[in-house]
């Protein structure tokens, strides 16, 4: 037990200073009730009862003393323990705070670089979301979603044709403006495009998915689409103008599957009214097989020139072995006349060397002679 007083070194507990002011106490009592008996016998035997008590009360003391002893023993011994129990538990601490400000640091590193991600995730989130909400803004704008159709149309067939195979907002000879007209070879005719499409039905049958409004929205959408349909057929199949097939341009490639999965009706309706429901996928295919039939028409139609051009190449050349022919007739009668010369320069150069060997004396005798054989020679 910890002493709580010290002095000179020794050490006194709480226990013993208990002991000691019972020992007092018993000793007042004692000491009281003789002096208020008076009598010497019990005086006596109270003596002898203190004498006792004084010699347990030295024995008492040497035992506390001994239990001081001991305890304080105890104590150092259980300081040194607890101070080396509180070391131990200091180093362990210690080294569990450094690795878990390890594991913080790198926590918090790691959570810096995906703050930063999430920062950048959320500006393109904002972006995005800016972009959905003026591509809301448009699509709740009936005008801006017919311009916004019309658009993505232009922009295939101004990348897959020329520009001289298509018109945009052409009017026929009924009136009547078409979206896109793409002129195709002669003999084949125009093919009407259309890019109108029911938006708001749509939008409400999409709406009204899983809703006890889905009939009545699925019965809309399928009405306005005969509809326009009939209208296109109507108003962009003239015969002898346009070719008898006519284009309907979707903006989606999902509306135009969930059209034939479906409203298949409404995709044969189209058909029977010689309307071609496309997409922007099926549209670009439909694209590059009308500029395989303009490519085959330029290369007929280069080969007919071509095939023209080396006709009249070939009367050129007939006319040219003509004239080569009349040519070497004219060198096969120079020739001939240059030999008839050559003849004569032979004769001439002849007569020449006689007349050099005639003799002065037989002039008068040789001329009768050369006079007739020059009568008779050319």
């Amino acid at each position: 037990m910890e002493p709580v007083i010290r002095f000179s070194g020794a050490s006194i507990t709480v226990t013993e200073i208990l002991l000691a002011a019972i020992l007092v106490l018993v000793a007042i009592i004692l000491t009281w009730a003789v002096m208020r008996r008076g009598q010497t016998s019990e005086a006596r035997e109270l003596q002898k009862h203190l004498a006792e008590m004084r010699g347990e009360q030295s024995r008492l003391q040497g035992r506390l003393a001994q239990f001081a002893e001991d305890s304080e023993r105890r104590d150092a011994n259980f300081a040194e323990v607890l101070d080396t129990r509180l070391a131990n538990v200091t180093d362990r601490v210690g080294q569990s705070l450094a690795q878990v400000q390890t594991r913080n640091h790198e926590s918090l590193s790691k959570l810096n670089e995906r703050l930063g991600l999430i920062d950048a995730a959320q500006n393109n989130i904002k972006t995005l979301a800016g972009e959905v909400s003026g591509l809301q803004s448009v699509l709740s704008n009936k005008q801006a979603r017919g311009a916004f159709g019309e658009k993505q149309m232009q922009d295939l067939i101004s990348a897959f044709l020329p520009a001289r195979a298509f018109s945009f907002q052409h009017t026929l000879s009924n009136n009547t403006r078409v979206d896109a007209l793409i002129h195709m070879p002669d003999g084949h005719g125009d093919v009407a495009v259309d890019s109108k499409f029911p938006m708001e039905s749509w939008r409400r049958l999409v709406e009204a998915e899983n809703t006890f409004e889905a009939e009545s929205a699925d019965r809309t959408f399928r009405n306005d689409m005969l509809k326009h349909i009939k209208d296109i057929s109507r108003k962009y199949l003239i015969q002898d103008e346009t070719y008898e097939l006519a284009l309907l341009f979707l903006p989606s490639d999902a509306i135009f599957a969930e059209l034939h999965s479906r409203f298949d009706t409404v995709v044969d309706k189209g058909f029977s009214q010689r309307v071609v429901i496309v997409s922007p996928t099926t549209f670009m295919a439909t694209l590059h097989t009308m500029q395989a039939v303009m490519n085959d028409a330029d290369i007929q139609k280069n080969a007919a020139l071509i095939k023209r051009e080396v006709a009249t190449m070939a009367a050129d050349v007939a006319r040219l072995d003509e004239r080569v022919a009349k040519l070497q007739k004219h060198f096969g009668q120079a020739e001939q006349d240059i030999g008839d010369i050559r003849i004569s320069t032979r004769k001439i150069t002849s007569r020449a060397s006689k007349i050099g060997n005639v003799e002065f004396d037989s002039i008068e005798e040789e001329l009768p002679q050369l006079k007739l054989v020059s009568d008779g020679e050319n």
